[in-house]
């Protein structure tokens, strides 16, 4: 099987300094209502930027659509526990989640490494990439997420696609918005 990576290492637009070109992503659906996705793009915004954005844990929720509430737990060296509340609406009717999440900064490999130690899926984990490139860098952000009994992955399936898609352009704009102010 070829990773999601992998997909995204070839055959990319380059982007303009003022905005990504499209979004790339892929999904894969494994056994037991299980998801991996993948969504990358290129920005001409530099990783150092883009990483203090994606490790600004406590105001993730002031620029990430559908996150309600982004705490930090607790930090020890490269370790962070952060608690998260999504919430959003499905067929009329608000849907909230909850995760802790335990993260793992690799800041020399641009790798941000998380997966949930409890909350309201049976399975949340993944990981943020950014990696330098000569006309720019590429932010990828990967998630293997499986529902909770009675959580209908058919229903978030397309939700959960456009969210992926919606969180990183947030991640983009609000590093553009910082990048813009250096």
């Amino acid at each position: 099987m070829v990773s999601p990576q992998a997909l995204f290492l070839g055959g990319l637009r380059q982007a303009s300094p003022a905005k990504s070109e499209a979004i790339q992503q892929t999904m894969e659906r494994l056994p037991h209502g299980v998801r991996r996705l993948a969504v990358q793009l290129r920005t001409a915004i530099p990783i150092d930027v883009l990483w203090e954005v994606l490790t600004d844990y406590e105001k993730l929720d002031s620029f990430i659509p559908n996150l309600t509430s982004s705490q930090l737990v607790f930090r020890e060296g490269a370790t962070v526990g952060l608690q998260q509340v999504g919430s959003q609406q499905l067929l009329g009717l608000r849907f909230s989640a909850q995760v802790l999440l335990e993260l793992t900064e690799y800041r020399p490999e641009g790798l941000l490494q998380f997966r949930m130690l409890r909350g309201d899926f049976r399975r949340f984990e993944g990981a943020w990439r950014v990696r330098s490139l000569p006309e720019g860098s590429s932010l990828l952000y990967e998630l293997t997420v499986q529902g909770c009994v009675g959580m209908p992955i058919a229903l978030i399936e397309e939700r959960l696609r456009d969210d992926l898609s919606s969180n990183l352009n947030a991640v983009e704009q609000e590093a553009m918005r910082r990048w813009s102010q250096s």
